[in-house]
């Protein structure tokens, strides 16, 4: 039986539209929040719109997207470690792409750090899975 506490919860969640994933309930200190959802840009995908907030020192572990991650540091930093790639060191005002199924993982600095990203991705798909 629900609480009126998880009850209220699990409401808020669902208007909220935030979309949790396997990945990221296994990662402490990060939220994503949805922040617009569309159609396409083509048949079988939509565009995700979020802010995802980070708490300071947080491990984000390798994982992979169904679809293109182009992201935006509005505040604090990240080093982001992406498959094939020199790992990058971004601050705030710094931009990023993650291209579609590459495995990557971040880290965070010792302040709280905020993403605005947008993933174009299969529709129907976790937005995130291990790696």
């Amino acid at each position: 039986m629900l609480t009126r506490r998880a009850f209220a919860a699990c409401a808020l969640c669902a208007a909220g539209g935030f979309l949790a994933t396997a990945a990221e309930a296994q990662t402490p200190g990060l939220r994503r929040i949805l922040m617009k959802r569309t159609d396409g840009p083509i048949d079988g995908y939509e565009t995700l719109e979020m802010r995802v907030e980070f708490d300071p020192g947080t491990v984000v572990p390798r994982h992979t997207h169904p679809g293109v991650e182009s992201g935006y540091v509005l505040e604090g930093d990240i080093e982001l470690s992406v498959e094939g790639e020199t790992p990058i060191a971004l601050r705030a005002g710094e931009a990023f792409q993650v291209p579609t199924a590459r495995p990557h993982s971040a880290r965070t600095g010792a302040a709280k750090t905020v993403l605005a990203d947008t993933y174009v991705v299969e529709k129907g798909k976790p937005l995130a899975s291990p790696a």
